[in-house]
């Protein structure tokens, strides 16, 4: 333990050391206990080993608090949480630890090895479903300015919890150890920023990094995971080529994809997580390059459930696949909806294009919406749809438009649907041949879904805005809850927190600009409406000469509700919730979030906080649901030097963000 004691024993009296989990150039890694957070199991990473000048540690400890400030505004559910730096002294000599979130689970490469020893390796599905989950990880992080920097199988570990792969180690925190001990003097062990065979070479020769450099690296983890092979022999040095085509056979689109992340010039490679996320899910062969990659506001693409991400789709494609399931475009003559006997007739007589267009304007056909899918993609017709199967459709499109949905909004988010529970059919017209009629099923069954969820779960205003809603709400929204002293941060908890019940499996990944992020708006259209209702806004008050209170409540599946306290600086607050355990997220929200003090919790799993209040004015404690079924729980706060009225007026309400 080189000093540090003993395990079992308290590292700066609070972390009680369990084992050690590995150890490298910066020193020890252990796992721990932290007995001020109920025992919760913690990392401690020595980052500065042995100082012997109290100075040089103090002044360590800040330079790199001061430096390393973006890591601990990092806020996403697939990266541990950094928590503190803990300086500890033994006698003459200091060491500083950084305290990071435990991750239970197998690294890739565990994972890998294990397959192997059994004559397996990773599937394509299985790695596209892991791109999927790692890429807005990264399309986050890049956002805010991070690069990791050491992509590689042994740095994703997989959640036991949820299944979701975890990014660790950050390189970028080697990097500002080394910067640090340069500059107090303590001497440098040498490492490298990046792995031999996965980090690409101008970051291995000059440090250069970019988003571009992270990509390349989790190429070279994909094809590491579906060969089993090492970088070294996927990658031919004396040529300057990658070989891995001679180890595995993969899907035209997933192969164009890796090679141009693995492409030797910086400029020949994507550059950005969501570019190659819009390569992996466009469905037509050729994508459009003049389509825009919208950027996603990092901060709103996350929910609590935390799942797997829909492919996008480009928009108006020339030859899409399931949206081939879907009606031809409105005519400016009225509703075309694509009666496939009109569309017979424009292949018969090219004349006659305007007199279709013109009956198609004026009479409703009995085949509309989903059911017109076969005939409006330009595959033949063979009249294959049986009578059971068009009154389906039939059926569908009458409800839709009962509903009030139009039919763009309801193909657009049954396609992402139906790729991603099938994604060997992207590319792949669905016909109305007999050998595609169980996809044709699963495509009406997964819209009937959607439709259930638009019925159940949106107002009749939400229903009738879908397709509509776009950044410009999301700004009328901060604008018209910080009237009632909300923030935008917890209104979008609660729309994200009902969107992860209804989809657990698109949750946690960039959503909010694809089809299925139309049903995301319109959850927090209603949101809004609640919380200026009071349905699901309350403010705790505490009487005169009353230093607690206690709030009783239930909450559905996916609600949440928001609590408003007005409070002032100085003042200890401590607050429990009680609810069964892992069924809730909690967030703690002070009245002017800055870089300093952007809250007190975020979407945490925690059901407890205590501590001295940063600020006067209104602070939000909103409570959501993960559960999935009716959640009783009970939340006291308690505040000393309780006062009704603030030392200071709190900001005006559209000052909150």
């Amino acid at each position: 333990m080189g000093g540090m004691g003993s395990y079992g024993s308290l590292l700066g009296g609070r972390y009680r050391l369990l084992r050690e989990l590995g150890r490298g150039g910066f020193g020890h890694t252990f796992l721990a206990e932290d007995t001020n957070r109920f025992n919760e199991l913690c990392v401690l990473k020595e980052f500065l080993p042995q100082v012997n000048d109290p100075d040089s540690l103090q002044k360590a400890k800040q330079l790199f608090e001061r430096e390393a400030g973006v890591l601990y505004q990092l806020n996403h559910p697939q990266i541990p949480r950094f928590r503190e730096l803990l300086r500890v002294q033994a006698g003459s000599q200091g060491r500083l630890f950084l305290v990071q979130d435990y991750v239970e689970g197998p690294t890739y490469q565990a994972l890998l090895e294990t397959r192997l020893r059994a004559g397996d390796r990773f599937s394509e599905a299985e790695v596209l479903k892991l791109l999927h989950q790692v890429l807005p990880v990264l399309d986050y992080i890049h956002s805010i300015g991070v690069i990791h920097r050491d992509i590689a199988p042994d740095n994703l570990i997989l959640r036991n919890s949820d299944g979701l792969p975890v990014l660790i180690d950050f390189g970028g925190v080697k990097q500002l150890a080394t910067v640090v001990q340069q500059q107090v003097g303590a001497a440098v062990v040498p490492t490298r920023l990046g792995k031999v065979g996965y980090a690409p070479e101008e970051q291995l020769e000059t440090g250069a990094v970019s988003p571009s450099a992270d990509l390349y690296a989790l190429a070279v983890t994909v094809l590491t995971l579906l060969t089993g092979e090492p970088p070294q022999t996927l990658y031919d040095a004396y040529n300057k080529r990658w070989r891995w085509r001679d180890e595995v056979n993969l899907s035209p689109r997933l192969g164009m994809v890796l090679d141009r992340m693995l492409a030797p010039r910086v400029g020949d490679r994507y550059t950005s997580a969501s570019a190659v996320m819009q390569a992996l899910s466009t469905p037509n062969a050729y994508p459009d390059p003049t389509a825009a990659v919208r950027a996603v506001d990092p901060t709103r693409a996350v929910a609590p459930g935390r799942g797997y991400v829909l492919p996008t789709r480009a928009a108006d494609p020339p030859m899409p696949a399931p949206s081939r399931l879907s009606a031809p475009r409105a005519s400016s003559l009225g509703r075309f909806n694509g009666c496939w006997q009109a569309l017979l007739g424009l292949f018969l007589v090219l004349s006659t294009v305007g007199l279709v267009w013109w009956i198609a304007g004026q009479w409703e056909p009995t085949g509309t919406g989903p059911s017109d899918s076969l005939s409006g993609n330009g595959s033949e017709q063979s009249g294959g749809l049986s009578d059971a199967e068009q009154a389906q459709k039939d059926a569908l499109r009458r409800r839709r438009e009962a509903l009030g949905v139009e039919n763009r909004v309801l193909v657009g988010i049954t396609d992402q649907l139906f790729y991603s529970r099938f994604p060997d059919r992207q590319g792949q017209p669905l016909s109305d041949r007999p050998e595609d009629a169980p996809l044709r099923a699963e495509w009406d069954s997964i819209a009937t879904e959607v439709l259930d969820v638009v019925e159940n779960q949106l107002s009749a205003e939400a229903r009738q805005r879908l397709g509509t809603y776009s950044d410009a709400n999301r700004e009328t929204w901060r604008q018209a809850v910080n009237q009632h002293y909300v923030s935008s941060s917890a209104l979008f908890d609660l729309a994200d927190a009902k969107f992860a019940y209804l989809f657990p499996e698109t949750a946690s990944q960039p959503f909010v600009d694809l089809p299925i992020g139309q049903i995301w708006y319109g959850l927090a259209d209603d949101a809004v409406r609640a919380l200026q209702s009071g349905d699901r806004l309350q403010e705790i008050r505490f009487e005169p000469g009353s230093f607690s209170q206690s709030v009783r409540d239930r909450l559905n599946p996916g609600e949440g509700r928001v609590y408003l306290l007005n409070l002032n600086e100085g003042q200890l607050m401590r607050l429990n919730l009680q609810a069964s355990e892992g069924s809730t997220r909690l967030s703690i929200y002070v009245p002017s979030p800055n870089n300093a003090v952007p809250h007190l919790l975020a979407d945490a799993p925690d059901t407890t906080w205590s501590g001295q209040l940063p600020q006067t004015g209104y602070y939000e404690v909103v409570v959501v649901s993960t559960s999935d079924r009716p959640l009783d729980y009970a939340l006291d706060i308690g505040v000393d030097n309780v006062t009704s009225t603030p030392s200071e007026a709190p900001a005006d309400p559209e000052e909150k963000n």
